[in-house]
């Protein structure tokens, strides 16, 4: 390993099979057994793992559509638990014991390594569904098509995101003041709608409900945990490399998060693509639609960097995140698939590394 990292997380979709996980999760440790071998590994699986392309999990009750946009789980529940069973019994004890629906269990915990402290979060678990819960904006349930609907409509009081069994185990942690100076908060995806084109360039959604940018009102309770244990937050899921600092109630006033590369990029693209081609308040000077917007939710969002896949790697990728605990310091890193990293000239996807202060 030429960077070396002290510990390696995989945010999930290790597996794209959908019908024989365990043949996938050998084929996995065999292709990334280098990484792993000598150093601890964080692995959690998303919803590609469970056989689904989407997951909003509500609790682990059976979902009654393939496509699981009704909320639950489709394949049998044994299945799921095996998925879950291999890619997550390494980790620490979860904090919540007792079985959830169909006997499905949790796994969300904490990690304590180097002075640093991890919380590792499910959130799809919990999430509602949006199929007979909200207005439907376009063809599908969860994709909203018009960019004139209110967002205050689908932000519904009832509607769940990490569910009160995570908020009240993130409330816990986050209140720890313990000796470790700095934490991080690792999850499957990110916080907003940190993309507009989907698929294909000529595919544009206003909002992608699949986010954990909706709903609102838990994405907000979210952030402002995450806010409240002074934590960044890592994240993958979305193809899509993106280096954001989120807004609660003002801009800029939420953590930061970077939502990371994926290995190939080969299935699903995204690009980060405002329809007016325009630059946000506070650009920099390094990519051309850097600064504040508004995310399909109307979410506040600061994008400081962003790789499209029409980069020269296709924007496949890693991150590699530098935790410096004597100056409190973060450092993103994010590097093109094929790069050479031992080259003195090697160069990160543009707009990376950035430093933060925390």
């Amino acid at each position: 390993m030429r960077l070396d990292p002290d510990l390696v997380f995989f945010a999930g979709d290790q597996s794209y099979d959908h019908k024989e996980h365990t043949a996938a999760w050998l084929k996995f440790g065999l292709q990334f057994r280098d990484v792993f071998r000598t150093r601890p590994a964080i692995t959690i699986p998303d919803d590609h793992d469970i056989g689904q392309g989407n997951l909003w999990g509500e609790n682990g009750k059976k979902s009654l559509r393939p496509d699981g946009n009704d909320g639950g789980y489709f394949f049998h529940t044994e299945y799921i638990k095996m998925v879950e069973r291999a890619q997550t019994s390494h980790l620490p004890d979860p904090f919540h014991k007792e079985p959830l629906e169909q006997g499905i269990t949790s796994y969300f915990t904490n990690l304590v390594i180097g002075g640093i402290d991890f919380a590792i979060i499910e959130d799809r678990k919990f999430k509602s569904g949006p199929n007979g819960k909200i207005p439907q904006q376009g063809p599908r349930a969860d994709h909203i098509l018009n960019p004139d609907y209110n967002p205050d409509d689908i932000n519904l009081p009832e509607l769940k995101l990490l569910g009160d069994l995570q908020l009240n185990f993130l409330n816990q942690w986050a209140q720890n003041k313990n000796q470790n100076k700095m934490k991080a908060v690792l999850s499957a995806t990110g916080f907003c709608g940190g993309a507009h084109l989907h698929g294909k360039q000529s595919n544009r959604l206003h909002a992608d409900l699949d986010s954990n940018g909706w709903p609102q009102h838990g994405r907000d309770k979210a952030l402002e945990l995450i806010k409240k244990a002074g934590a960044i937050h890592i994240a993958g899921d979305q193809h899509l490399p993106t280096l954001i600092k989120h807004g609660i109630t003002e801009f800029d006033d939420g953590p930061w998060a970077f939502v990371v590369p994926a290995i190939i990029n080969d299935y699903y693209s995204r690009w980060w693509w405002p329809e007016d081609e325009k630059p946000g308040k506070n650009a920099n000077d390094l990519l051309p639609w850097t600064g504040q917007y508004l995310d399909g939710f109307n979410n506040k969002i600061t994008m400081h960097a962003y790789a499209n896949p029409d980069s020269d790697s296709n924007g496949s990728g890693f991150g590699f995140i530098r935790f410096d605990t004597t100056s409190n310091e973060v450092t993103f890193e994010c590097w093109p698939r094929n790069i050479d990293v031992t080259n003195k000239d090697a160069k990160q996807f543009l707009g990376w590394p950035l430093k933060v202060k925390y």
